[in-house]
């Protein structure tokens, strides 16, 4: 399988992106979430991954975010959560292989599966779309300690296990093994395109 460089996979965001806002959000976003992981990636135990893999599956992760905005610049909140199946059907179009297209469908949350999406009556078709490989673990897992909210922060991992705790403690036990499987990012270590990870502290 070939694997795109950041100078393709910045094309595609351009060629998505309605306007340079949106762009600058969710492709920054996309740099942060791999200066996260590439540091989580640094660990000896970690040295198995493919991080080419991994660094691709960051940045395009959230591609599919472009599809939910509006002529105004708008984003829809409401259909958030398509996000995820929005962005593989982007790569599918543009003939990216499904292992890429995965990290897109398969990052949201700690994963949801099809019991969550009837139970709380989500807009996407029932099915599992839970990470399976250490890759699309972590790219799931890097994803949770930043936000595209406005400004756009950084989250401890006491943080998140508190946000995800409303969907049920079974989400903080999985967001646990998450922890337990690749570690907490270094609150003082650098990530790379973006500075330093403020506020994410050890637990």
């Amino acid at each position: 399988m070939r694997i795109p460089d950041p100078a393709e996979i910045r094309a595609l965001h351009e060629k998505c992106a309605p306007t340079a806002e949106a762009f600058t959000l969710v492709h920054t976003h996309c740099e942060i979430v791999w200066g996260i992981a590439e540091q989580l990636l640094s660990a000896p135990h970690l040295a198995h991954l493919d991080a080419d893999l991994v660094r691709a599956g960051c940045l395009l992760h959230d591609i599919g975010v472009y599809r939910l905005y509006d002529a105004e610049g708008g984003l829809d909140h409401r259909n958030y959560i398509r996000h995820g199946l929005l962005g593989h059907e982007i790569l599918e179009a543009e003939g990216f292989p499904e292992a890429l297209r995965r990290f897109c469908s398969h990052h949201t949350g700690v994963g949801l599966t099809r019991h969550d999406i009837v139970r709380q009556g989500l807009p996407l078709p029932p099915a599992d779309y839970v990470a399976e490989t250490a890759e699309e673990r972590l790219v799931m897992y890097a994803d949770k300690f930043h936000t595209k909210s406005r400004p756009s922060t950084f989250l401890s991992p006491d943080e998140y296990a508190a946000h995800v705790r409303r969907f049920g403690e079974h989400k903080v036990i999985a967001f646990q093994a998450l922890r337990a499987e690749f570690g907490d990012p270094d609150s003082t270590g650098p990530v790379p395109s973006a500075g330093s990870i403020r506020r994410v502290t050890a637990p």
